[in-house]
């Protein structure tokens, strides 16, 4: 069983892959100077709003922490084929992929079902701790979120064992315990920006056209992020890791891949998407770190597509207790694709619109445009590397 890789790919389209580059990278490049062309003053930057949490949360999250639980224990002590076990596909189809396309939709909802959040409290009032901590979490930023994700695809794309019933509980297991420990020392807003997956879906929310409050522009709540220390390490964990992914669904690469070779190559794609970021941002590094979310988003929908629609119905059937039955419903390969190519370029466009906008705000006029042809550059180059891998997987 695989459940890192989707199925299907542009070359289901009656294109040709080299077309299909070129083109995405001359869209990129053609919505750039359009934007410079036409968009002269900021039109996005706003002011964050808090959060304003209704005590109504604590329902779903009483719900998703008992069927969190239930998985645990089933992967414990149920049988240790995964498709005998629903664990691995609770986590790694159902909650990891579907988590984006939900947040896409209704914005970062992982916050308001989040059941550590109610754990912490339950625990904080039970040992009479501070909710708010002893400690500002403010300091460590998303650094514990980068390096999270980062255990977390390690051992969904590279540990032999990774889709071991009984490996997936001891993650998740793990997982609560350390953040439910870190949130008793800072307090709830640990959750905000150091939860890997809370994370995760805050930032894929930022796009949603709904969200707390309602309708919203999508680019004016992607503006009102605040950069804070680790976020270009996240948003590298995230997009790196996916190329990762993209690129071990090779054929030719299961002849050459070891768990060693894996996790250099994973690291090593990691540190290439930040330093590449670093340099053609330069000073402006974290101001624009957010425009890497749509990216990350368009490429994500793209390369898990397939397996959400093909895997998605049968983590549910096992979820609730059914027999796992042979795949079914594969999608067209036209329709894969179209929307495989229609997410990344997406995805790409959002960004430089994003980017532009943003730099409007920061940057001298005489600096504009000479400041952001790096980025451009770079993002031409990702659309491509990202039509690639979906071309060659």
């Amino acid at each position: 069983m695989v459940l890192a890789h989707g199925i299907g790919g542009v070359d289901g389209l009656p294109l040709d892959g080299e077309l299909v580059l070129q083109a995405g990278g001359a869209v990129v490049l053609v919505s750039f100077v359009a934007v410079a062309l036409l968009w002269k003053q900021p039109r996005f930057a706003v002011t964050p709003r808090p959060w304003n949490e209704p005590g109504w949360f604590a329902v779903p999250r009483a719900i998703v922490l008992v069927v969190t639980t239930a998985v645990i224990v089933v992967g414990f002590v149920g049988p240790q084929d995964p498709d005998a076990n629903p664990a691995p596909r609770a986590l790694y189809v159902l909650f990891w992929v579907g988590i984006v396309p939900v947040s896409l939709l209704f914005g970062p909802v992982w916050r308001a079902l989040n059941p550590l959040r109610l754990l912490h409290r339950v625990l904080a009032a039970a040992l009479r701790l501070p909710r708010e901590g002893s400690r500002s979490p403010d300091g460590l930023g998303h650094w514990p979120a980068a390096a999270g994700m980062l255990a977390f695809v390690w051992l969904e794309l590279v540990a032999p064992a990774g889709e071991r019933p009984a490996v997936v509980a001891g993650f998740v297991t793990g997982y609560a315990v350390a953040h439910t420990v870190a949130a008793s020392v800072f307090g709830e807003r640990w959750f905000d920006r150091a939860d890997s997956f809370e994370a995760y879906s805050t930032l894929t929310g930022t796009l949603a056209p709904l969200g707390p409050g309602g309708f919203r522009n999508p680019f004016r709540v992607l503006a009102a992020v605040e950069p804070a220390p680790g976020l270009v390490a996240f948003l590298a964990v995230w997009w790196g890791s996916t190329v990762f992914d993209g690129l071990t669904g090779w054929v030719g690469w299961a002849s050459v891949r070891t768990p060693l070779l894996d996790t250099a190559v994973l690291l090593l794609l990691v540190a290439l998407v930040a330093g590449l970021y670093v340099a053609a941002t330069r000073e402006l590094a974290g101001p624009l770190a957010t425009t890497l979310v749509p990216i990350a988003v368009g490429y994500t929908l793209a390369h898990y597509f397939t397996l959400l629609l093909v895997e998605g119905p049968r983590g549910i059937t096992q979820l609730v207790g059914g027999e796992l039955g042979p795949i079914t419903a594969v999608p067209a390969p036209v329709l894969v694709a179209s929307v495989q190519i229609g997410a990344v370029l997406a995805g790409h466009i959002v960004a430089v619109v994003a980017a532009h906008d943003r730099s409007v705000a920061l940057l001298p006029e005489h600096r504009r445009l000479a400041d952001q042809v790096p980025l451009v550059l770079l993002m031409v180059v990702y659309t491509m590397a990202g039509l690639f891998l979906l071309v060659i997987s």
